[in-house]
């Protein structure tokens, strides 16, 4: 597959994704308990952890010519 096309996919993949993953996180926060401490630590872990799937798309789409 040419490295454009693989860019252009991973790059569409990528802006969908987040766009679910913010809808997800926002809807499951609505769902959790109102105290401050229990927030804060899930917005964090919330806030890292998109990075963590997108790695491996962001690895396949600079991958070698």
């Amino acid at each position: 597959m040419n490295a454009r096309v693989r860019k252009a996919i991973g790059s569409l993949a990528i802006l969908v994704f987040l766009c679910v993953y913010a809808f997800a996180v926002s809807t499951i926060g609505d769902h959790i308990p109102r105290t401050w401490w229990v927030q804060l630590i899930y917005y964090v872990v919330a806030g890292t952890a998109w990075g963590a799937p997108i790695i491996p798309l962001i690895t396949w789409m600079n991958r070698g010519k």
